[in-house]
């Protein structure tokens, strides 16, 4: 049995809130991103944990919306934290890695490395579902770290094979395969209107935010800088464009090859 508790954290990078997952077999329970440290929140996390046999607390990446909880919540239930690695009001107990498996009554749930959006990020699978954290949200794209990764991330999650996703924030999406092509389209997408950019008279950083997000809110403009920058590295890497200076910037002259 898969319950899903709500977080009271929403935002412009949170949607709704942070998506905190129970995941119960044969009177064990697992809890999956406890999600921040709000204590009405803890306290609804251990009343859906009544009566059963708590073994783990999860988290898929350590981002301050997904992992913080999961100490305090791990020493209240007096379980193990499980996590790829340390990170900020974050500690594993246990450590993750690709191909792991963490059981609660008679089901495992894999681990599968999905870096792009962190370095650290886990997706974990139980049979033909995929809990993605942040590297596939319902109703939204994704703030990646590193492009390239990313996209080999989705390639990963797409060869899985699965027919139900359930994200970090947002909805469950029932058509697994269909959403991961549109991320995967979504992601190339934006390297061809970056280089359209350019190619039309873009010659900074922010001049190709302000083509290719032109209608992103004020808000969310760091963010669109971000993700310009961290697409141009690849970009580069490819041997698509060149950019002067050694650091990326919102001025940064950017060339096509």
């Amino acid at each position: 049995m898969i319950s899903r508790i709500l977080a009271p954290n929403p935002g412009l990078y949170t949607g709704p809130g942070t998506n905190t997952y129970i995941i119960v077999s044969e009177g064990e329970a697992l809890v999956l991103d406890p999600g921040p440290v709000i204590d009405e929140h803890a306290v609804e996390i251990v009343r859906a944990l009544e009566g059963l046999q708590s073994v783990a607390v999860v988290a898929t990446h350590t981002h301050p919306d997904h992992a913080p909880l999961a100490n305090p919540l791990a020493a209240r239930l007096g379980v193990p934290v499980y996590g790829y690695e340390k990170g900020p009001h974050f500690v594993p107990d246990i450590t993750v890695a690709d191909g792991e498996t963490i059981t609660v009554g008679s089901i495992e749930l894999l681990a599968v490395h999905t870096p792009g959006h962190t370095p650290d990020h886990l997706c974990f699978r139980i049979d033909g579902v995929l809990f993605t954290g942040d590297h596939i949200m319902g109703g939204s794209s994704v703030i990646i770290e590193d492009a390239a990764q990313y996209l080999e991330s989705l390639y990963l999650v797409r060869d899985l094979g699965v027919a139900r996703l359930e994200p970090g924030h947002g909805d469950a999406m029932d058509d697994a395969a269909a959403v991961i092509n549109d991320y995967i389209d979504h992601r190339l997408e934006r390297e061809r209107q970056i280089l359209a950019a350019v190619a039309g008279g873009a010659s900074s950083v922010g001049e190709i935010v302000d083509v290719v997000y032109a209608a992103v809110p004020a808000g969310l403009r760091d963010a669109a800088t971000h993700q310009v920058m961290v697409q141009i590295s690849k970009l580069f890497e490819d041997g698509a464009v060149s950019f002067g200076g050694r650091r990326l910037g919102d001025h940064t002259t950017i060339r096509l090859r």
